[in-house]
């Protein structure tokens, strides 16, 4: 009996292997879009061969301006914040990776007007929301099957910055949690500072750290924020004067390195400075800007200091630059070009952290949030 079960779970490992490694070179790419313009109804499913850098369309699920998602650990759900105008939401969804469809399982108030951001915490018991419009940020217990529950913690930000037609009031722009998952960060475009919340990862609970918050240049509008893989480094990018600022970062303490521009030296159009991303080898760090720019800053980091050295940069072959990826295997970088209403694919040089236009790209209305299934 036991050679019998010994021989039938062999075998299923053998079947099981070849489909691992197919889903692992035919990833699920999803995007994320604004639906007010018509082109678009909600969150777009393709499957992306990460050998050619091609894509074909799978599904897409109905839900008013899925402005940005996040994916779940286990890759089975998916969360979005319905940045309606006015008072917005939060949704969840279910993910089959069989059909590649998204279901529908929960929408709620996202607790302000505007939401823009959402993410999990390390534990994937809780999701915060940031409320661009109201100045707050949100969060809210979930299921094991991806239900969102009732609020448990809402933090509210007061003040203004220099900008008076940007910073008339505070705008929570991204809830990021640390990589030990005992701190949320809370980027706040309309007061110029990073709040520092500790989290509380059993109950979701958050208290001002201390410092309460990373004070930002007046006028520069705090925007997204990541980390390394060692979590040591804290990459921030300011939408409004187009910089990203290293912080060496330890127990929620945040410690400027270095301030770099993400545009030439002679530049002189409009600046709005959007998305922040770290290759998946380490080595580069990739800034994408709007305004006038329509461009991929692209730096070459210093692993054992942090700091940065600009490469150069890349037309994203479209207009207004949102959110951008790297595809699971890091060999292509894609761009979700808002106003022309395009994705873009890009060959990465991992050796120079340089990008080539593969030719690819996909027309999808309002695209501004690029996430992946694996």
């Amino acid at each position: 009996m036991k050679r019998i079960i010994s021989s039938t779970l062999t075998l299923a490992a053998l079947i099981l292997l070849p489909v691992a490694s197919i889903l692992a070179q035919h990833p699920y790419l999803l995007i994320g879009t604004y639906t007010n313009n018509g082109m678009s109804k909600g969150i777009h499913v393709y499957s992306f061969d990460s050998n050619t850098g091609k894509m074909k369309p799978v599904s897409q699920v109905k839900t008013t301006n899925p402005s940005y998602l996040a994916v779940a650990a286990d890759q089975q759900h998916v969360y979005a914040v319905n940045e309606n105008d006015g008072p917005g939401d939060v949704s969840s969804f279910k993910f089959d990776s069989t059909s590649g469809e998204l279901s529908l399982i929960a929408e709620v108030p996202s607790g302000g007007e505007y939401p823009c951001y959402v993410s999990i915490s390390k534990n994937g018991k809780f999701i915060a929301v940031a409320n661009y419009g109201t100045g707050n940020a949100v969060v809210y217990p979930i299921t094991a099957d991806g239900d969102i529950d009732i609020p448990v913690q809402e933090v509210h930000h007061e003040g203004t910055g220099p900008n008076k037609a940007r910073q008339e009031k505070a705008h929570a722009h991204a809830a990021v949690f640390s990589p030990d998952g005992n701190y949320l960060m809370i980027n706040d475009l309309g007061i110029d500072k990073i709040m520092v919340y500790k989290f509380n990862s059993e109950t979701g609970a958050l208290s001002l750290g201390n410092p309460a918050f990373v004070p930002v240049k007046p006028g520069s509008g705090p925007r997204h924020l990541t980390f390394d893989a060692s979590g040591n480094y804290a990459y921030l990018i300011t939408e409004l004067t187009g910089e990203v600022i290293v912080y060496n970062f330890a127990n929620g303490w945040f410690h400027t390195v270095q301030s770099i521009s993400t545009h030439p030296k002679n530049y002189k159009g409009a600046i709005g400075s959007a998305d922040i991303h770290i290759s998946p080898d380490g080595k580069f760090l990739y800034a994408s800007n709007r305004g006038d720019a329509n461009s991929l800053a692209i730096f070459k980091r210093n692993r054992h200091n942090g700091k940065l050295k600009l490469v150069g940069f890349q037309s994203t072959l479209g207009v207004m630059p949102r959110n951008f990826n790297f595809d699971p295997s890091g060999n292509f970088l894609l761009v979700a070009n808002q106003a022309s209403n395009n994705v873009v694919v890009f060959k990465v040089n991992k050796k120079k952290g340089l990008l080539t236009p593969t030719g690819d790209s996909i027309t999808v209305g309002s695209p501004v949030c690029i996430q992946w299934i694996k």
